[in-house]
């Protein structure tokens, strides 16, 4: 089998970082997402890795993940961004459609305030978000934990926009700053563990 027909039999799996935003000139979430290719994700998982970076814009993101979708049939989607406040990698749980107030990189809002994508006002993840915290956390040396709270800016709105697509099959990420403490491969190697235990229970869902 040749290597393009390879890749076409192998689950895609979509991971999105973020571009520049207030403080952040060079964006953590990014860094980790481009990294996930040095420590050997797609041979590793057996996956064709698509990656894509997502500027801090309420149209582009409420437009292009949805495309996203469409385009790759993606087994799995995964966002990843930066936090200020995370100490570690951080799982959210859930997001919410309602709520937004900080303007994006345009200066611009959501109409409304709020993501139109889907009318139910909070969505939530259908992974067992726990167990991938813990199996990750013990088998791959990278503290992962849990939020309920994703921050209700463009993090927030890109998780809404992919579970309104497939719950079952999406989940945001949210990391450190680089090198507080870890560096963008240490991230990756956390964020390949995460992926790892999703595709798991994709595979446990349909055994």
């Amino acid at each position: 089998m040749g290597d393009a027909a390879k890749n076409k039999s192998l689950p895609v799996v979509v991971v999105t970082g973020f571009g520049p935003f207030g403080h952040h000139k060079v964006n953590a979430s990014w860094e980790a997402v481009k990294a996930l290719r040095d420590v050997d994700t797609e041979n590793d998982l057996k996956i064709k890795l698509v990656t894509h970076n997502l500027p801090v814009e309420y149209d582009y993101v409420e437009t292009e993940v949805p495309k996203l979708w469409k385009e790759h049939n993606p087994e799995l989607v995964i966002h990843v961004g930066v936090s200020s406040v995370a100490s570690s990698i951080t799982l959210e749980t859930q997001a919410y459609k309602s709520g937004y107030k900080q303007t994006d990189n345009c200066g611009r809002l959501p109409v409304s305030g709020c993501n139109c994508l889907c009318e139910t006002e909070c969505l939530q993840s259908t992974l067992d978000v726990p167990s991938i915290s813990t199996t990750v956390t013990e088998k791959d040396g990278v503290p992962v934990c849990i939020s309920k709270d994703a921050g209700r800016y463009l993090c927030e709105f890109s998780y809404f926009s992919s579970l309104s697509q497939d719950k079952s099959k999406a989940i945001f990420i949210h990391v450190p700053e680089l090198n507080k403490p870890y560096t963008a491969n240490e991230l990756a190697k956390g964020i390949k563990g995460v992926i790892r235990e999703m595709l798991n229970q994709r595979k446990r869902l349909k055994n």
